[in-house]
């Protein structure tokens, strides 16, 4: 039973809708955490009985533990077989004229939340030696930006370089209890994190010097959504992790990986010129 059950946080769009359907569809019993009741009552109405919706924002912590003790009454006993830490955001804008608690949303939201997550959760993936079943696995989803890092978009990129560290810890430390963590990194996937963000907001209030880059920054973000992975697919690379006899500590899920690998070997100042000229970000003569 424990390999048959997973939470999966941000269910109500994106790779993790994406997600619960590929793991219902295995034959799977999804938790998806949402934000309020009304996309709870949607996705159980699109996903069936094998869906059960948890209400909770990763960043209350009160509330995601409320969320666990649902989850462990549900599992009668039993352990939990995964939890797929998918829940974020995408804040981004030039560092100069970025409110900081728009900083610090960001990191309480990406990585934060995570950790109260993974509190939460971690005795019913095995921690807690009462419960029946083998050991859970964790999957957290992460990003290409979590080891290239382009402007404008530095809180991002910080919260997912930060993802990749707490990854590797945690598989660490859960080593004693058997509750394996990996790392799903994903690559242009067409989901609504980039649409959400507010263009209007990034062009004000900031120094002329930004404006171009920033249309061109948002021009970027268009041909990637037209090029992007379907959050089906990265749901796929999600339940292999689950399942393989011997996960990958870090899968890649990219539509361009020559790009990817090609971006992160260069020698980054050549990096900071290509950019640069891309974006237009480069100083005057």
């Amino acid at each position: 039973m424990s390999r048959q059950s997973v939470v999966i946080t941000g269910a109500s769009s994106g790779i993790g809708l994406g997600a619960s359907e590929v793991m219902i569809a295995r034959g799977w019993r999804v938790f998806g955490s949402v934000r309020n009741g009304e996309d709870g009552k949607r996705l159980r109405s699109e996903l069936g009985d094998n869906f059960t919706a948890v209400e909770f924002d990763v960043t209350d912590e009160a509330a995601v533990q409320r969320g666990a003790d649902e989850v462990r009454e549900a599992l009668n006993g039993h352990t939990l077989g995964g939890l797929v830490n998918n829940a974020g955001i995408a804040v981004g804008g030039p560092l100069l004229s970025m409110p900081l608690d728009d900083f610090r949303k960001q990191l309480e939201v990406n990585l934060t939340g995570i950790v109260a997550c993974v509190k939460a959760f971690a005795p019913l993936l095995g921690v807690d030696r009462s419960l029946a079943g083998e050991p859970g696995r964790i999957v957290n989803v992460g990003s290409v930006g979590g080891t290239n890092a382009f402007p404008l978009m530095a809180p991002y990129h910080v919260s997912k370089f930060g993802l990749e560290g707490l990854t590797d810890s945690m598989r660490r430390e859960l080593m004693p209890f058997g509750v394996d963590a990996s790392i799903v990194a994903a690559g242009n996937v067409a989901t609504p994190i980039w649409s959400k963000a507010d263009r209007e907001k990034y062009g004000s209030d900031v120094r002329p010097e930004y404006v171009k880059p920033i249309d061109a920054m948002f021009e970027q973000f268009e041909k990637m959504a037209e090029k992007g992975l379907t959050p089906e697919y990265i749901g796929e690379k999600i339940c292999e992790q689950l399942t393989a006899k011997k996960p990958a500590a870090r899968v890649l899920a990219t539509p361009a990986p020559l790009t990817y690998l090609v971006m992160k070997y260069l020698p980054k100042r050549m990096v900071d010129r290509i950019v640069g000229k891309r974006l237009g970000l480069t100083r005057p003569a």
